[in-house]
């Protein structure tokens, strides 16, 4: 069977290391922070805290707590808050060691388009375009497939980039693969998911 949104955060979560500072994107990404465990992590958000802890349990939320995709999260005895202008700074400056993002399409060259549809109201690009070019590493967290069945992992995007050749690694409901020279490379599977399904998935090229 394919990963779920969890399973694919706690996959997502194994890639973070003792000492980094990460931030975690809309969506899927936030769910990573549950499955942080006893890694020496702080995660950061853009509108301004450093030191996110899990999501609260129903009953204990704090509205002043909230993350960028404006979630009741939870602090820490270490946590810290500042302005946004501190917060991209951070950014900016490579302080992050990683992001892990969502995405509507990602392609074999490591390009992202994760912020627009054309034709739908948006708000803006956020802090994405800050984080993929400003982060060490940067990881997608994803469905391989959009909800018609038609493959997400593009030989190249046909939506509005967020960054160009900014993805390292991406983790989908059907396994782990890697940006490298020519394409991608498997590095995972999903258990259950053959590599061949996998495969039949995805558009972009697949290297050995």
């Amino acid at each position: 069977m394919p990963w779920d949104r969890n399973q694919m955060a706690a996959r997502a979560a194994e890639e973070l290391q003792d000492g980094m500072y990460v931030n975690l994107g809309i969506g899927i990404p936030t769910l990573v922070a549950n499955y942080v465990g006893d890694k020496d992590i702080t995660l950061q958000s853009e509108n301004g805290m450093l030191g996110m802890g899990p999501f609260p349990f129903e009953g204990e939320e704090d509205p002043d707590l909230i993350n960028a995709g404006k979630q009741t999260i939870t602090e820490l005895k270490r946590t810290a808050y500042f302005d946004s202008a501190t917060s991209f700074g951070m950014i900016r400056g490579g302080k992050i060691a990683a992001a892990i993002l969502g995405a509507m399409e990602v392609d074999e060259k490591g390009d992202l388009a994760n912020w627009m549809i054309p034709g739908k109201l948006v708000k803006g690009m956020g802090g994405a375009m800050d984080l993929v070019a400003g982060v060490g590493r940067v990881i997608v967290v994803m469905d391989h497939t959009n909800k018609h069945g038609e493959s997400k992992v593009l030989r190249e995007c046909s939506l509005p980039l967020t960054g160009k050749g900014v993805v390292d690694r991406i983790i989908s409901n059907l396994g782990v693969l890697d940006v490298v020279p020519g394409g991608l490379r498997i590095v995972e599977l999903a258990e259950g998911v053959s590599e061949a399904e996998l495969r039949a998935a995805t558009e972009a090229t697949i290297v050995d």
